[in-house]
């Protein structure tokens, strides 16, 4: 970004032994994320005969969803109730009260009673000017204000990278390096001329906050460039023009002034009781002003939880109030909610991270570039199905998760790896030292998993097949199936149709059994009839399917007719 901290790179190059310990934590952690994926999906997908996917990010991801799930399913509302008294322009409220009849009595007793301030207190706050963008807080953004998935707005936030208008998308640094001062103060003035929210603050925008090179990895946080002052911004998609705004808007709020206000909390009583009511007044609007400029340009509602306090009237301590009104309020409790993608791209970059080290430079479950292809895959796979917003799982999902053991939906595997690779970066564990381990966890997985119950089978609807016995041609067994018996092998032997009439299960079992079996509704030229049936071996015989002619296997027979019945 700054042509004098190329030079300075230039002038300090350093040779690349220097980096063969991180080339190696990177060959590992590929490794191992093939390892397990290969040999879990494998594995499962044979215990259940379903294609069942595992991965070390992917299937921590579905467990949270899947524990949500059951959560929301198995939460049960429960009522309750707040009293309440109005007077003077106020409203306060008690405490939540299980019992619809005790906040009635208090509702009752304190109604035309007369109300005292027991206690008011105000205190100044403020609220600091949000972070830059990394890639995971511009998609949460994102997704919470216009509804994109993760994967769209990497993709708009790629294309605009390849036009020159932000900086480079995967990054999970929310600073800039100290040397880009110069730059940041130039792309603001850029900003104000080529992305217009509102008019200039007037304040001089403090761009030290956001500068810290030592919080900066491997690229600085998301802003736009210089090239928007002299870029087509007509010409740019809508979709991409929206994340443009919302990466310029960051960066004004980033750099902005702090917002004050002055929150208030009071509490009065009535006939014993305590109502508590608080507010707050805004002293200086600070950063806000910028993303209220925001909200109107795009016509972005605030979310309810995002709605203020309001302005109370002024109190004192002893303030008393005549003849207050009283009513009270039904409540229920909620369960928890469905993630949205803002709020699972949040919880997978926090899984995990409290059995993480200092040192680990990845935390959480995948990086910011991962991320958004790990939902779309899971979604993909039919184990997770988009509600608008909402991301729930499916039934697949669920027993998915419900099958698999702790060692690998947990996100802790996740952290032990990385700070296990944190140690292979700094070169204090050897490579082959971590790649033993990792093969010996998933040996150790294969060997506890061999085997799967019939109950666990049948929840894929998976259960044991009946055998019918042996395929004269190959061999192998032949089953019932969904449709009619087949060779598990699939050699080309019709086992299950003789003469063009499909047999029962029982008909098979006897035909494999080389026993004579009677077979009801055979086609011939004058109409159909009923025979038994000997097999005497095998033999090839030709069909026509799509217009191309095929061979395979089918009984070779004779036949003997009924003496009382003949033919039909």
């Amino acid at each position: 970004m700054e042509e004098s901290a190329i030079r300075d790179g230039f002038k300090n190059l350093r040779p690349g032994s220097d980096y063969d310990h991180l080339y190696h934590s990177a060959l590992c952690r590929q490794r191992a994320d093939w390892l397990v994926g290969l040999n879990g999906t494998r594995l499962f997908t044979v215990l259940y005969g379903k294609l069942l996917k595992v991965g070390r990010v992917q299937t921590p991801t579905l467990a949270m969803l899947v524990e949500r799930e059951e959560t929301i399913r198995n939460f049960k509302k429960e009522p309750y109730y707040t009293a309440h008294i109005l007077m003077g322009g106020l409203e306060a409220a008690t405490e939540r009260i299980n019992d619809k009849a005790q906040a009635e009595s208090i509702a009752a007793a304190c109604e035309s009673k007369a109300a005292v301030v027991v206690s008011a207190t105000k205190e100044k706050k403020t609220v600091q000017p949000p972070k830059l963008y990394d890639l995971t807080s511009l998609q949460r953004d994102a997704n919470r204000l216009f509804g994109f998935t993760a994967k769209q707005t990497l993709e708009y936030t790629q294309s605009l990278y390849e036009k020159k208008l932000v900086t480079y998308p995967r990054t999970d640094s929310q600073y800039l390096s100290d040397d880009m001062g110069n730059t940041a103060r130039g792309v603001i003035g850029a900003v104000y001329k080529a992305i217009l929210f509102e008019e200039s603050s007037g304040a001089e925008p403090d761009v030290k906050r956001v500068m810290d090179s030592r919080k900066v990895t491997d690229h600085h946080a998301i802003i736009p460039t210089m090239e928007i002052a002299a870029a087509d911004l007509a010409a740019v998609p809508e979709g991409e023009m929206r994340i443009l705004s919302l990466t310029a808007n960051r960066l004004l709020c980033a750099t902005g002034e702090k917002h004050e206000y002055e929150a208030v909390k009071a509490e009065i009583e009535c006939q014993g009781v305590r109502f508590a009511v608080s507010g707050k007044s805004v002293l200086k609007n600070g950063w806000k002003d910028f993303e209220a400029g925001f909200r109107r340009s795009y016509k972005v509602e605030q979310a309810e939880e995002e709605h203020g306090e309001k302005k109370l009237p002024e109190l004192s301590e002893g303030q008393i109030f005549e003849n207050v009104q009283t009513k009270i309020s039904e409540h229920f409790t909620q369960p928890p909610k469905h993630f949205t993608e803002d709020s699972l791209l949040s919880a997978m970059e926090r899984a995990g991270a409290e059995d993480m080290g200092n040192d680990v430079e990845r935390k959480g479950l995948g990086t910011p570039a991962t991320r958004a292809d790990i939902i779309e895959k899971l979604v993909r796979d039919g184990f997770v199905k988009r509600d608008k917003k909402q991301l729930i799982p499916t039934e697949d999902g669920i027993r998915l998760i419900t099958v698999l053991p702790d060692a690998v939906k947990s996100p802790k595997l996740t952290a032990d790896w990385e700070n296990a690779l944190a140690l292979v970066a700094k070169g204090e564990m050897g490579r082959e030292k971590f790649m033993a381990d990792i093969e010996k966890m998933v040996s150790e997985l294969v060997r506890t998993c061999h085997e799967a119950g019939d109950g666990q089978r049948a929840l894929f609807g998976t259960g044991r097949q009946t055998v019918l016995g042996k395929c004269p041609n190959c061999g192998s067994q032949v089953v019932a199936g969904k449709f009619g018996a087949y060779c598990q092998n699939k050699c080309g032997m019709s086992v299950g149709r003789v003469m063009g009439a499909a047999l029962s299960d029982s008909q098979v079992k006897s035909m494999l059994a080389g026993k004579k079996t009677l077979v009801k509704g055979l086609k011939g030229k004058k109409g159909t009839y009923d025979a038994y049936l000997i097999p005497e071996g095998i033999e090839e015989y030709s069909y026509v399917k799509d217009g191309k002619t095929g061979k395979g296997k089918q009984y070779k027979i004779r036949m003997e007719f009924e003496k009382s019945r003949g033919r039909n």
